[in-house]
């Protein structure tokens, strides 16, 4: 059984891992994120390599053979642009503006930081979700942001709390908008022999 490592402080990280029976410790990234990528699916990969490489290779944290990190990144892109977490109450509304009666896309790039001996080996992947929302009223929109729920999340809405009254339709992984692919991360370290 290999030591599993979250590089990411996510509640709703932790909770997916958890949920799915996989012990972790958490070791937060510090690393300034550099998008170098044009592609929501390329973008979310590197991300995720540079947060696992990060704890994976940082002398601070110290990871030996038989620990594996998982690095992972989310993004919602609307129309070809990228929503990043709003800055604040005006931003989040009009995030949330835009994505009235709308599909868009969540990206979550996910890697997997090892060492075979002293060679580094990484194994990422990505994956996307279509997210379509009902409308919603202005009031509706006042509200939800006066929840606070919004101001930590990309696109302004976390799919697991209040804005789940406006989803209309999900077409993918539900946990990928959560912020894990859980079932693709498990068979991945499954597949691996590291579960």
């Amino acid at each position: 059984m290999h030591k599993i490592i979250l590089a990411s402080q996510s509640p709703r990280r932790r909770e997916l891992l958890t949920q799915v029976g996989i012990e972790h410790e958490v070791m937060p990234s510090k690393v300034k994120e550099k998008i170098t990528k044009g592609a929501p699916m390329e973008i979310v990969i590197e991300l995720s390599r540079q947060k696992a490489l990060d704890v994976g290779e940082n002398a601070e944290y110290d990871i030996s053979d038989g620990c594996v990190v998982i690095g992972a990144d989310t993004i919602v892109v609307q129309d070809g642009i990228i929503m990043g977490k709003p800055k604040d109450r005006d931003g989040a509304i009009c995030m949330l503006e835009s994505l009235q009666g709308k599909t868009h896309s969540v990206y979550t790039g996910v890697t997997l930081y090892y060492k075979n001996g002293q060679e580094p080996v990484r194994v990422s992947f990505a994956r996307e979700t279509k997210v379509t929302f009902y409308s919603m009223s202005k009031m509706e929109i006042e509200r939800y942001v006066d929840s606070k729920e919004p101001m930590d999340k990309a696109g302004a809405y976390g799919i697991q709390g209040l804005s789940a009254a406006f989803i209309e339709k999900i077409e993918g992984d539900y946990n990928n908008v959560v912020g894990l692919p859980i079932s693709a991360v498990y068979q991945e370290l499954k597949e691996r022999g590291w579960l």
